[in-house]
């Protein structure tokens, strides 16, 4: 047997579709530049896609047949050379209705394989938000403005052809940076993305990360009943209705504070978060009537919290908020945690009302969303500057 190349791209479902599919695609065409045979596909365990929910796609390469065909048995591959994470916030972890729980980004690396970011972070950050992995394995960060874009409107910022110089530098066994460009001008006839590719190239630098580096925190996951152990098809359990939320300090209770599906989260689907200025919310209660999701618990004394493993982070809230910066949309990787903003506010409001002012100092536009006609065209020169001149 010859040897067998994985590589997994980590997307978001429908935003990031297309630029995952390209660059699959891509990895295969470069490899065939030096006699490997390889296939590309995608693997999703839901039809059709999600908005934001996390999805991958694959690409197989060999340096033979017979090799790729037993690749190729295999449902998808059980361990990768290289991962590459086309958004930062993923770095948290992956769920999709397909893997029941928190999937780490890095768990399928092989020890001493790379994990690749597009980000504007430096790697520390980023380090933290990816859970602990046994064995060593680098980090590559590929400086980049996250490529939102979405099913029908691609974001055409170099973004694919980056990471495609990135895994020549990476990978060299794979294949060279000669048959990339090569590749890129078969598929694109583009010399600026040619340019591109050997800037990524050139600057790529990855750092190694240890066993004791990351998020300590077990990923949540959960079993599927076993067949002897299901109940009578006609019998389905529901959700409890909910109960009363008790304040932390005086222990008084009130409000409502709905049961939700103890297995199904959504907090892997979103890119950024609400952050709540509970001094300043006038209880209008729009942000409880709109959310989609029914995320918002009522405390006793009827202001609204995001609740943070339900929130999927569409920004519906902040939109119709009437009250400047009383809901302000902020990133998600500035987040290491789930926890309750109205504890935190209960417990200590001048720290919280500091805490507030941090978060949303210098928080930006919005990560993804089709939100006007030519939004991207907009963003796309700003990438370009980054992708050419590294």
């Amino acid at each position: 047997m010859g040897r067998l190349f994985a590589i997994e791209i980590i997307y978001r479902g429908i935003f990031q579709k297309t630029l995952a599919r390209n660059i699959s695609r891509a990895i295969v065409l470069a490899a065939h530049k030096e006699g490997k045979p390889g296939i590309s596909f995608g693997r999703y365990g839901d039809s059709p896609e999600r908005n934001g929910i996390p999805a991958k796609s694959f690409a197989i390469v060999a340096t033979d047949d017979v090799t790729l065909e037993e690749g190729m048995a295999k449902y998808e591959p059980k361990d990768v050379d290289i991962t590459i994470c086309v958004d930062d916030t993923l770095a948290k972890g992956v769920e999709s209705w397909a893997w029941y729980g928190l999937q780490p980004v890095n768990k399928l690396l092989k020890p001493g394989g790379t994990l690749i970011v597009t980000s504007r972070l430096e790697a520390d950050p980023i380090i933290a938000m990816c859970h602990r992995k046994e064995t060593p394995y680098e980090m590559a960060i590929l400086k980049a403005i996250p490529s939102f874009s979405g099913l029908w409107v691609y974001k055409d910022d170099h973004t694919d052809v980056r990471i495609l110089g990135a895994i020549a530098k990476i990978l060299p066994d794979l294949f060279s940076l000669k048959s990339v460009q090569a590749a890129i001008t078969d598929e694109w006839h583009d010399a600026v993305k040619v340019t591109s590719a050997a800037r990524a190239y050139e600057k790529l630098t990855t750092v190694t990360v240890k066993p004791t580096q990351g998020n300590p925190e077990v990923p949540f996951k959960f079993d599927l009943p076993k067949w002897h152990e299901m109940g009578e098809g006609i019998v389905i359990p529901s959700i409890p209705a909910g109960h009363k939320m008790e304040d932390p300090g005086t222990h008084a209770t009130g409000g409502y504070k709905p049961d939700r599906n103890p297995t199904f989260k959504k907090f892997s689907t979103r890119t950024m978060r609400p952050v709540v200025d509970f001094d300043t919310c006038i209880k209008c209660t729009l942000c409880w009537l709109q959310c989609p999701d029914s995320c918002f618990d009522v405390t006793p004394e009827g202001l609204y919290d995001a609740n943070m493993e339900a929130c999927c982070g569409c920004g519906v809230c902040e939109a119709v908020c009437p009250v400047p910066n009383c809901v302000t949309m902020v990133n998600e990787s500035s987040f290491h945690d789930n926890a309750s903003q109205w504890v935190a506010w209960r417990k200590d409001k001048t720290n919280y009302k500091g805490w507030v002012q941090e978060k949303i100092k210098g928080h930006g536009e919005r990560s993804h969303g089709f939100r006007y006609l030519g939004q991207y065209e907009e963003q796309v020169p700003e990438m370009l500057d980054i992708a050419t001149k590294g």
